[in-house]
């Protein structure tokens, strides 16, 4: 599955044409089958040669982790100063929060529109005793609100439980173990569950495919694992109760049953559909696995080292910015297309004639 790729597979180099005989591509099996044997049999030691280059690659990305595993730990310290300040546990100094902004001068601009409200604020605040928010409040639900793919998972009962989320970490597998890492979503005592922290572990595999060797880009997530979460009765916010009337056939009595049914909430992340082990899903489930899987690694590689720029919208500008472009080279082939098609459409007959046979040459 492509959605479940770790990292960024190569380009599709395709097939050069320099003399312009070969007008589409060529099945690999008949191109290989059109060679003289002598010819076939140096593009199987070529292959050998391939496969020989994946497994060395394999061991590249191998090195890899163990460098994310080293840095993680590096980072670690800066992430945990990261949550003291968003929980209020840690008031950063003066000098810590000195930061100076690319758009100053905006805000500069603003400045005095600023302080005519604090005016009316001070004047609103006079009457009640004033409060100071701990820390950053909601702020890691505020994230989960502004990402798409993360807000398309929470549901209204969901944010009161994620307004006491602490913290997101990434673990890294030890050296000598099966390659993965550990998502672990850190919450603050709640009247919702008692688990102190909820984990999501990704398994990953990073090794050439014994049948096609040649599809190997890097580690691929190829399973999930999330936990049990110890919900306080009556809280559980991934089922519901509904009930449901029922009538006797014989003696026509009827009588009403209640009954727990799934309900969507972002804590379903928790309990995963399975990967199979002989590969064999239906369409859905192996959607569901394959978005899973890249929730995922947008948590790993984006929400977590760049949580503040998520928090102010800075990271979202970046993203945005980026699918436009996209969208914009894209438009401009269509646009191309449709020139072409025009092109073909415009074509004057009268120009074109068909010259009588003696006149062709001259």
């Amino acid at each position: 599955m492509e959605a479940n790729k770790v990292s960024a597979g190569k380009e599709d180099q395709g097939m050069q044409n320099p003399g312009g005989q070969i007008e589409k591509p060529v099945g690999s099996h008949f191109m290989e089958s059109m060679l003289p044997k002598v010819v076939k049999r140096r593009v199987h030691a070529l292959k050998r040669l391939q496969v020989q280059c994946a497994n060395i690659e394999a061991k590249f990305y191998e090195e890899v982790h163990e460098l994310e595993r080293k840095y993680a730990a590096l980072y670690q310290p800066l992430f945990d100063k990261r949550r003291d300040f968003v929980t209020g546990t840690v008031e950063p100094t003066d000098e810590e929060c000195v930061w100076h902004s690319d758009r100053e001068e905006e805000e500069e601009l603003a400045e005095e529109v600023k302080e005519k409200a604090a005016i009316e604020d001070a004047k609103k605040e006079e009457a009640a005793p004033r409060e100071d928010p701990k820390g950053i409040p909601e702020f890691w639900l505020t994230i989960f609100k502004s990402v798409d793919m993360l807000s398309d998972m929470l549901q209204e009962h969901d944010e009161p439980i994620l307004k006491h989320l602490k913290d997101i970490q990434v673990k890294f597998s030890e050296p000598g173990q099966p390659m993965s890492f550990t998502l672990e979503f850190h919450f603050e005592s709640n009247g919702y569950f008692n688990n102190a922290v909820l984990t999501k572990v990704y398994r990953m595999k990073s090794e050439p495919d014994d049948a096609e060797p040649f599809s190997f880009e890097g580690p691929e997530i190829i399973d999930c694992e999330g936990c049990q979460i110890d919900w306080h009765k009556g809280k559980d916010v991934t089922v519901k109760t509904i009930k449901k009337k029922q009538k006797h056939k014989g003696r026509g009595t009827v009588r009403t049953v209640t009954k727990q049914v799934p309900n969507d909430s972002f804590f379903n992340f928790f309990n995963p559909v399975k990967a199979s082990p002989d590969g064999e899903m239906d369409e859905d489930s192996e959607f569901t696995l394959a978005t899973d899987f890249e929730i995922g690694h947008f948590f790993r590689e984006r929400i977590v080292p760049r949580a503040v720029l998520y928090f102010t919208g800075e990271a979202l500008e970046d993203d945005e910015s980026f699918e436009e472009e996209e969208l914009e080279e894209g438009d401009e082939e269509e646009q191309d297309d449709e020139d072409d098609d025009d092109d073909e459409g415009d074509f004057d007959t009268k120009k074109e004639q068909p010259q009588p046979a003696e006149c062709k040459q001259q």
